[in-house]
């Protein structure tokens, strides 16, 4: 079956942070993108606002992305239209020192004409997923 836009998208941010290449990952999100991972307030978001734009963006790969090392184990993807795709799974990250997170969520990719990604949204709970750590 023919993956829809948004999945296509999904599908290169998740390549680019498992291969790093921080500027592959910000070349799928438009100028004004925003990043909510999770949505909402969290110590990763105080204010609950997300990531706004690039160089807001490129900081969150720099603080929470770059230190790890990430899986994606997805089991399920719905598309909404081609300009939409909520994810079903879980993300694996390895942090230095060998703490192990399983952050388990939907992940909704929203993009645009161009098929750049103007809006992702992690829904995952932030306090349970740091609860179940390990090291």
């Amino acid at each position: 079956m023919k993956q829809t836009s948004a999945q296509l998208a999904a599908g290169r941010s998740m390549d680019a942070v498992r291969r790093k290449d921080r500027e592959a990952w910000l070349n799928n999100f438009a100028d004004d993108a925003c990043v909510e991972d999770p949505v909402g307030v969290s110590p990763l978001d105080p204010t609950g606002m997300g990531q706004r734009g690039k160089e807001a963006i490129g900081v969150f790969w720099d603080t929470m992305i770059a230190p790890g090392r990430i899986e994606f184990a997805m089991r399920e993807s719905w598309p909404a239209g081609d300009k939409a795709v909520a994810n079903v799974g879980s993300i694996f990250n390895e942090m230095p020192g060998g703490t192990k997170i399983e952050a388990k969520g939907v992940y909704v990719y929203h993009v645009n004409d161009e098929g750049k990604v103007i809006h992702l949204r992690a829904y995952w709970d932030y306090d349970a997923t740091l609860e179940g750590s390990s090291k």
